[in-house]
């Protein structure tokens, strides 16, 4: 089984890297973009019996090590 693990700033925590982003994208001439939010992606092979089991194994994995969850959300998607 896959995991996907999105892991985003929680809102009104700064972004200094989603600010410098938009910097660049306007100073490359993307002038319709809004507001920009960086966050990562983190892919994991799981051996798990059960979507429910890996779910609860990688939200494990996140609460431990994986996500600052004073500042950070996650979202886990879950592939067979």
């Amino acid at each position: 089984m896959k995991a996907k693990v999105h892991i985003t700033l929680k809102p009104g925590v700064l972004d200094p890297q989603g600010k410098a982003i938009g910097r660049a994208l306007a100073s490359l001439g993307f002038s319709g973009v809004g507001e920009v939010r960086q966050g990562k992606l983190i892919e994991l092979d799981l051996q798990a019996d059960d979507a429910e089991s890996a779910r609860v194994e990688v939200r494990a994995m996140c609460d431990k090590l994986l996500a600052n969850t004073v500042i950070e959300t996650y979202t886990i998607d879950l592939e067979p």
